[in-house]
């Protein structure tokens, strides 16, 4: 892989960016045990990928709730809110390759499911927000992940070629957003997908455990490149 012709990095942020898949079992789990419902052990599997809208309509409909997409959403948003600002951390040697990518002149942007008020409130507490020049979320464009509209938008907001943008993300959903983007993909090792590893690896360019290894890897491919 070229790092050279990196223009733009885009990450997905749950899972990829911050420690924080492992509260939305919980979350799910509380949300709907509240209303005397089992949590299916296929739910993440159907949701991966899907915008925060998308999620809220699967499980009106799929689990015939009286609430509305709105009250559904809000009490998400509720629930998640303290975690993410108490609970969640950056993934390991995150801030130091952003620190990188930005004394490189590299232009970065999220593209997220989750809701605007809880990316807002996470960047802010993890003190990482002015490294992005755009945040987009699911909502705002036609179909959540697979496909590849977050990332087309992204890149457009960054004012980028696809082929010059270099995606991160933790689930297959979000790899194959980047890739039908006509993107290079790189597979973040997560704990709550170690289940899909092999999948991960088979659809990605590339594949990393954490950001310290890929910084030695943004170091090292650029300097071999300019040699």
């Amino acid at each position: 892989m070229n790092f050279n012709l990196v223009k733009a990095v885009l990450f997905d942020f749950d899972g990829t960016l911050a420690d924080s898949m492992w509260m939305w079992d919980d979350i799910d789990i509380e949300y709907l045990g509240s209303r005397g419902i089992a949590l299916p052990d296929t739910l993440q599997k159907e949701i991966e990928g899907m915008s925060f809208s998308e999620t809220a309509i699967y499980f009106k409909e799929t689990f015939h709730l009286d609430d509305s997409l709105e009250e559904i959403k809000a009490d998400w948003n509720r629930m998640a809110m303290d975690k993410y600002i108490h609970e969640v951390p950056l993934k390991t040697g995150v801030l130091e390759f952003l620190q990188l990518l930005k004394s490189d002149g590299i232009r970065m942007g999220i593209a997220t499911s989750n809701s605007r008020e809880l990316v807002d409130a996470a960047l802010e507490s993890l003190v990482i927000q002015d490294f992005f020049q755009t945040v987009t979320i699911g909502c705002e464009v036609a179909a959540g992940k697979p496909s590849p509209d977050i990332y087309l938008k992204v890149a457009e907001r960054l004012q980028v070629r696809p082929e010059e943008c270099l995606v991160f993300e933790d689930v297959p959903a979000g790899i194959l957003a980047g890739k039908r983007a006509g993107m290079p993909v790189i597979a973040v090792q997560d704990n709550f997908s170690d289940s899909m590893t092999e999948e991960k690896k088979e659809l990605a360019d590339m594949y990393i455990n954490d950001y310290n290894e890929m910084i030695r890897l943004w170091k090292g491919g650029r300097t071999r490149q300019k040699q």
